[in-house]
């Protein structure tokens, strides 16, 4: 019997039950922890199962169930080993003050002997909650250098003049001069029809060029305000993106 053993037998008993045994030692115990805001409220963790260790006596065998079961030998002598490897590990932990428990965590104790465990960070004994990530609510935040940038695009846009709006229209001008001969059109076309190059539908373009320079403006204007608001007054902000009830949670 060894550490290695001990901890792959814990680890292996507590994905199954919500408590394991080391007698004269204290005992194992796994919890069920839901799903939690954290970073401000801006995060959902998924729920998963917490193991933590306290230092009283338990009332199974499980320990002792499955090394008999796995060595082929009775419970009563299975007992036994165990409390004699658990009583030389109760001892290494009072003087050394640590003990490593591989792929589990670490027991330790306190100059006073109040034994505790440290779990180790990738210990994983929730098999339900495979895949499972955590949930940012953050939208992705434009930076002023976004901003500025795209506001400038479209300003230069907006400010560019087709060069043949300075040109005349040379058929109006053949048409009105004297004596012209009548073209194959007997009726001119109407300036709601005319080409996408007639002064009319120039000044449409610049007219919805204006609207969506305008619409992003004002979009700049409200994040800016949304992040500054974040930062500097999240409290503030938390109740108008929570109800009364997740706001309870997020200061729980």
């Amino acid at each position: 019997m060894d550490t290695p053993l001990l901890a792959k037998m814990v680890k292996e008993l507590i994905l199954e039950h919500d408590a394991v045994t080391l007698p004269g030692i204290g005992i194992f115990v796994a919890q069920l922890m839901p799903s939690t805001f954290t970073d401000k409220g801006y995060t959902i963790t998924p729920p998963y199962r917490r193991l933590s260790f306290s230092q009283r006596e338990g009332v199974d065998t499980l320990l002792a169930d499955l090394y008999a079961r796995s060595n082929n030998v009775t419970v009563e002598t299975a007992l036994q080993i165990l409390s004699t490897f658990l009583a030389s590990l109760r001892e290494e932990l009072i003087s050394r003050k640590t003990v490593t428990l591989p792929e589990l965590g670490r027991l330790r104790a306190t100059r006073e002997n109040n034994f505790f465990f440290i779990a180790d960070e990738n210990l994983d004994i929730y098999p339900e909650g495979f895949g499972l990530e955590p949930l940012s609510l953050k939208t992705h935040e434009e930076t002023p250098e976004e901003v500025s940038s795209a506001v400038a695009g479209l300003a230069t846009l907006l400010s560019e003049e087709p060069a043949s709006a300075e040109e005349p229209d040379v058929s109006a001008v053949a048409a009105s001069a004297p004596g012209a001969e009548p073209t194959g059109d007997k009726f001119p076309q109407s300036s709601d029809e005319g080409p996408s190059g007639t002064p009319r539908v120039r000044r449409k373009r610049r007219w919805v060029l204006r609207v969506l320079l305008v619409l992003l403006i004002l979009a700049a204007i409200f994040f800016a305000a949304f992040f500054a608001a974040a930062a500097w007054a999240p409290d503030w902000l938390d109740t108008l993106l929570y109800s009364p009830e997740e706001l309870e949670i997020l200061r729980a």
